[in-house]
């Protein structure tokens, strides 16, 4: 059996964190990750002032600031703010802090691509080091599937698939229902990041994204997205959030095709959800003369929270020197952020009109 981790680098010395924003994101994984990893949180800051201080509460988090201006007043030096907020509002915030700070926002970066160029933009102009929560890229799961492809032990690498068929209670997330936007901006987004993070930009994206009856109130709640990366890789992204018959015929995996093996991840967080059920970690790898056999590795760990360790980790270390640049960068995902665009505007401008084939 090959050896396989599923570890990744942690600073050598990790720096204080401020939170901006004590939503659910921040309580259900935020906070949850960095109390197993050890991160100190030294201070949280949100505009309502009784989750701030809820949640301060609940995690022994020491200060609870009635202002962002007070929080900035006392967070010098080595530290890293974890902006937590809707993409909307992150630039707003990036503009108060100070030169040169380390910063982890929350994604999207930005409603859309305009907002993610000006996100860019005012981040170099302020001498930042900036990245985006993509987390997915940094789960228990994808980091044992990645030190199985970079060994080489599944060959070349030509076909990745998400499918994601579950019933997701978007009503948990009511500020959805005013977007425009909603299923590949705050869903599909972390498989085309992830997908991007194994094979590199696509040359082009083919995608359709579309309502449901039963939930006419969101903009968008199934995906099918296709990233081009020539004739020889395949890259698919299938997702509906609307399989409301129970856990029977759901399913949520990604899975990972090579020349010489296969990788297939259950992503047990996605169905019945928010409880969840198992994940499953299996791969094989063909040897000559013998059966395929799949084999289950046991991981501890899944997306939510542990994926979150792995996101603040790549501030930190990129800010104590010990890596050049977060991978998570926003000079990395701002191309999450365009083929994210790409993807809206192919579903809008629709397919090939058969009809105009037969005239």
């Amino acid at each position: 059996m090959p050896s396989i981790s599923y570890h990744q680098q942690m600073p050598l010395h990790p720096h204080d964190i401020y939170i901006i924003g004590a939503g659910g994101i921040v309580n259900d994984a935020h906070l949850p990750a960095y109390k197993i990893e050890g991160f100190n949180v030294a201070g949280i800051y949100d505009i309502n002032i009784e989750k701030a201080t809820t949640t301060a509460e609940r995690f022994n988090i020491p200060k609870v600031y009635e202002s962002l201006a007070g929080m900035l007043d006392e967070a010098k030096g080595d530290v890293v703010f974890d902006i937590a907020l809707p993409g909307s509002a992150i630039i707003h915030v990036l503009k108060q802090l100070p030169d040169g700070a380390a910063v982890l926002m929350q994604k999207p970066m930005g409603d859309d691509l305009n907002e993610a160029k000006k996100i860019l933009t005012l981040t170099r102009e302020k001498k930042f080091i900036a990245a985006v929560n993509f987390q997915l890229r940094y789960a228990p799961f994808i980091n044992a599937a990645r030190n199985i492809i970079d060994q080489g032990l599944v060959g070349d690498l030509c076909d990745v698939e998400v499918n994601v068929n579950v019933f997701t209670p978007w009503n948990m997330w009511t500020f959805l229902n005013d977007l425009p936007r909603v299923e590949i901006l705050y869903h599909s987004i972390h498989y085309i990041d992830l997908v991007r993070s194994f094979l590199g930009n696509p040359a082009g994206v083919y995608a359709k994204t579309v309502k449901h009856p039963s939930m006419k109130e969101l903009a968008s709640v199934r995906s099918n997205i296709i990233m081009d990366y020539g004739e020889m890789i395949r890259a698919s992204i299938h997702t509906n959030h609307c399989h409301q018959y129970g856990l029977q015929n759901q399913h949520s995996y990604i899975k990972f095709e090579g020349t010489k093996g296969a990788i297939k991840i259950k992503l047990g967080v996605l169905m019945n959800y928010p409880t969840g059920v198992p994940d499953e970690f299996e791969y094989v790898i063909l040897e000559e003369g013998k059966e395929p056999e799949w084999k289950i590795l046991n991981i501890k760990g899944t997306w939510f929270p542990d994926a979150f360790i792995g996101s603040m980790a790549q501030v930190m270390l990129a800010k104590e020197g010990t890596i050049l640049h977060a991978n998570n960068s926003v000079e990395d995902c701002i191309y999450t952020m365009a083929c994210v665009e790409a993807a809206y505007s192919s579903s809008s401008a629709g397919g090939i009109v058969v009809q105009d084939l037969l005239r």
